[in-house]
């Protein structure tokens, strides 16, 4: 997968982020888990389009380790919202596995970064 298509790749992921935040439940734990999921999903593809525009290799790792983190903590949240009964898990189920796979991908970015730094 080249630059292009995972920047698209996270800006789906974005959206897909906002159309469930939307769906959630308009009570305190709807808007607070929801709010958190909403940051951390949707700066997944800003923050990556930040690192393809790194100044350096080491600008380059620390920006793709911000992109981890955050598909990471939108995994965390999504996790939350099943396990709290916000939403079933077949609705959420697939933006789950897309957390999982951006997870993975990212990491495996930040080892081959390092391993040619």
């Amino acid at each position: 997968m080249n630059r292009d298509e995972l920047k698209q790749r996270t800006k789906v992921f974005a959206r897909r982020i906002i159309k469930l935040v939307d769906a959630l439940p308009n009570n305190p734990a709807g808007r607070v888990i929801g709010n958190q999921l909403l940051r951390a999903g949707t700066s997944v593809g800003a923050n990556y389009r930040a690192a393809c525009r790194a100044k350096s290799k080491s600008d380059f790792i620390y920006k793709i380790n911000i992109v981890e983190e955050e598909v990471d903590e939108s995994a965390f949240w999504l996790e939350l919202i099943v396990e709290s009964e916000l939403m079933p898990k077949n609705k959420i189920e697939s933006l789950l596995k897309e957390a999982d796979e951006l997870t993975a991908i990212f990491v495996s970015t930040i080892k081959t970064a390092k391993s040619k730094k």
